[in-house]
This record gives C-alpha cells, structure tokens and sequence, in this order.
C-alpha cells in the first residue's frame, strides 16, 4: 500500500506554501462569525477555490473550532470529478499530505469499511480529486491531529452512502464532513433563486436532490437519509456563490454550508441566507 497521497491540488484550489496556506485559512477563518451554536454530528460544506468559496466554508468550520479538542476521527465523503468510481472508493493509502502536513487514514474504519460490498479502493479516484483535498487545510487548522477516513464515489446510489454514514456515526469524537457545491453556471439571478430551493430541500431532509442542484447530490441525500433515521435536524449556515466571493455575476458557482444536529436548534445564531 502506498504510504501518502500527495497534495495534487495545492497551487490550484489552494497556496502551495504552507506559510501562505496558513495565513489564508487563519484569514478565512477569522472572518467567519463565531456562533454559540452546538456541536454539529455532520457538516456539509463547499469545495472550490478558496478564494470563491473559503468563506462560506469557513462559516461552517467555525462551528467545529469551537469543539477542536473532542474530535478525533473525520469521515469525509466527496464526489468524484475526473474519475469513474462504481460505488465509493478509498485510497489505499496511509496519509494524506497537504502543505500543513500529513493527515493520517484511519486504519480502524478502512477495516470496517472494506468488508462492506460496494466499498473498494481505487487511488486513482483520490489522486487528483479536489473536493476530498480542498477540505482537509481547513480541518488541520481546526482540529489539529485527526485521523481521516475519505471516500470518493460517483455511481453509488444514496442508500449506500446511508449505510456507511450509519455505520461510522456516532460518539462525540467523530465528525461526518460532506462536501458538494451547488448550482454550476447559471446567471447570478437565476443561481439565487436555484440555490434557496435546494438549500431548503436539504434542510427538509429530502433525498431527491439531483446533480444540477448539488454536484454532491448522492452524499447529500445518504446523508439526509440518515438523518431522518436518526431524528437529526439540518440548519442552513450560510448560502452564497462566486458571485457574492470572487466572481463575476454572468456564471456563478453556488456555495452552502449546512450542519446536522442531534436536536434542531431553536436559534438562528450566525446564520447568513443570501
């Protein structure tokens, strides 16, 4: 098994040097706005370039900084863009690198996780895929040591991702983190008003979510499938897109942060709905 996964994308969605990489995820999070809110049990959050949707990934990771010592162990589901994956994939390494460092795979949940029939590896699907990679600066600055479990998929059906979430949740030493942006393209106007309708359907925990509204739309509904199972509640953090961040308004990527509660909490401490 090869020993790390380099840091493919560190030039491109982030800095390449670890001093600037620090310096611009200590900004991203400094601008955040710091709730009281509870320890979510799952986040959704973006995966572009920092500098298009860091901010409204930093709005969500805000909430787990607050808790930085109790987590210990981050399960990490993104969808595939380059790479044809039948099912969700692992990358049969033992770290991830990235210019903070190296993170290491949890080797307990790879065990688990390989007994599971539509569960395999493929490094291939991690070698160059970013919505995995873009998240992990922001949680090394977070949380510090963890221990990681990623999974690429693309052609696995919600269901399936809803029996790897049920069976890695749990505990307040865990974190299910998944990563998706939303509506690609479309004018900014028209991106709006695509963007509020999905953000509400994910809070409502549908399962129906499609790849034109979420390009993670298969981790989102696994996810929400879990959720109505476990009696957790989602809560909108924050919702923009690059037009509001770094882009011009003719097409827009869409950006939203959500977290999953144990309990739906009754504030709206912190949240941004744009």
């Amino acid at each position: 098994m090869a020993s790390v996964r380099p840091a493919a994308i560190a030039g491109m969605f982030y800095a390449r040097d670890a001093r600037v990489l620090a310096l611009d995820v200590d900004g991203l999070m400094a601008a955040a706005r710091v709730t009281t809110a509870p320890l979510p049990k799952a986040i959704i959050a973006p995966h572009a370039g920092y500098i298009y949707s860091g901010p409204v990934a930093a709005s969500i990771y805000a909430l787990i900084a607050l808790a930085r010592a109790r987590i210990k162990r981050v399960v990490l589901h993104g969808p595939t863009h380059r790479v044809t994956v039948h099912g969700m994939a692992l990358p049969g390494v033992n770290a991830f690198a990235t210019p903070l460092g190296h993170v290491a795979i949890d080797g307990d949940n790879v065990k688990t996780l390989m007994a599971v029939p539509f569960v395999g590896v493929n490094a291939e699907a991690h070698r160059l895929e970013h919505s995995l990679g873009v998240q992990l600066p922001l949680l090394q600055t977070i949380l510090g040591g963890f221990m990681l479990t990623p999974l690429a998929l693309e052609r696995a059906r919600s269901q399936q991702v809803a029996e790897v979430i049920d069976r890695l949740l749990g505990g307040d030493k865990k974190l299910i983190v998944v990563s998706s942006d939303l509506s690609h393209y479309l004018p900014y106007a028209e991106a709006q008003t695509t963007d509020r309708a999905t953000a509400q359907a994910i809070v409502d925990l549908h399962s129906g979510i499609d790849h034109q509204q979420a390009c993670g739309a298969t981790p989102v509904a696994g996810l929400n499938v879990v959720a109505r199972q476990r009696g957790l509640g989602a809560k909108l953090i924050d919702l923009r897109d690059s037009g509001d961040t770094a882009g011009d308004k003719a097409r827009v990527a869409g950006y939203g942060s959500f977290a999953y509660y144990a309990q739906q909490p009754a504030a709206a401490d912190g949240s941004r709905t744009h």
